[in-house]
């Protein structure tokens, strides 16, 4: 089941990921083919990716995990993007100032995409990790906990509707009339004990 939540957040966190990265390549292109520097290029393109990126892992990559403060979880989230650009942007630099390939277009492409794919594995694992918290157990699975007596009442009604007594047995507060000479059903089951 956990594998199959992660391919899940995987696939939709890919979708955003190609919008993001068509924002990326192609603010790379406009940009550095009016004279801005690569790695400026790829960090003004990449900001505007983040910001694309991040409501959309919100409100549906990630909706199903726990909230905290869209503050809280904004500032963690371009922080660990700021990471992930570092990431991307030395691969950019080491292309273009190391191995000398700035005016290469086809190792300018490699170069960008490859740094996007490391950030992006980054970004994966600390959005998941530090941004948007695992759901409580049973919730936002896709699952839900299995109810007994105790918590049945409870999901249709929002009120408890039975009670454990002091000698283990669950007792009906709901005045539907079971268990009409005294004794309770035991906990978990609804067979007469």
């Amino acid at each position: 089941m956990r594998f199959r939540q992660i391919i899940h957040e995987f696939a939709k966190f890919g979708i955003i990921g190609v919008i993001g990265l068509a924002i990326t390549n192609i603010g790379y292109a406009l940009l550095h083919s009016h004279g801005v520097g690569p790695v400026t290029s790829t960090t003004i393109a990449t900001i505007i990716a983040t910001i694309v990126a991040y409501f959309g892992n919100r409100y549906w990559s990630f909706r199903h995990r726990e909230r905290t403060s869209v503050p809280r979880e904004g500032t963690i989230f371009f922080v660990l993007n700021g990471i992930g650009l570092l990431i991307q942007d030395a691969v950019v630099a080491f292309n273009s100032y190391v191995l000398h390939l700035e005016h290469h277009k086809v190792a300018e492409f490699l170069a960008l995409n490859a740094g996007i794919a490391l950030a992006t594995v980054f970004r994966f694992w600390s959005y998941r990790r530090f941004v948007w918290a695992a759901p409580a157990a049973g919730a936002g699975t896709g699952t839900a906990a299995p109810l007994d007596a105790e918590h049945l009442g409870q999901a249709v009604s929002g009120v408890p509707l039975v009670e454990q007594s002091q000698n283990g047995h669950v007792v009906n507060q709901g005045g539907n009339g079971q268990a009409p000479d005294g004794r309770g059903a035991q906990k978990d089951s609804f067979s007469r004990s």
